[in-house]
């Protein structure tokens, strides 16, 4: 069993970053993360997701949403995934979950019924 926590979440003015991390409890080894988000009103979406490597490397995938503003990554030893949100929009306001999968090949990490576990969220609100 996996659980999943979030944390870094908040408020901050357009422009702005903020850095989000999920810690994982129990044994991650192999697994793919991913961020997704979901906004008042709106379907859960992607965000990010990184596949699984014994390095703390990894291929990334972004939503063209939030190329090249946030950045993926992970750190195994710490069980964690990080998501580093630069240049954030009003657009951005949402609750953002990580979710790990344990199908740490897996090339659709974008679709959320890949992943077996999610955490429950962090806010992140940006104000223009």
């Amino acid at each position: 069993q996996v659980q999943l926590e979030e944390s870094g979440g908040g408020s901050v003015q357009a422009g702005g970053s903020l850095k989000l991390s999920c810690t994982a409890s129990g044994r991650t080894f192999g697994y793919s993360m991913g961020w997704f988000r979901q906004a008042p009103g709106k379907e859960r979406e992607f965000v990010a997701a990184i596949k699984w490597s014994i390095w703390n490397g990894g291929i990334t995938y972004y939503a063209d949403s939030v190329k090249g503003r946030f950045t993926i990554s992970r750190d195994n030893a710490k069980n964690t995934v990080y998501l580093q949100m630069n240049s954030l929009k009003s657009e951005d306001t949402a609750v953002y979950c990580c979710a790990a999968s344990q199908k740490g090949g897996s090339s659709r990490l974008d679709s959320p019924g890949e992943y077996d576990y999610w955490g429950q969220g962090t806010q992140v609100t940006v104000s223009s």
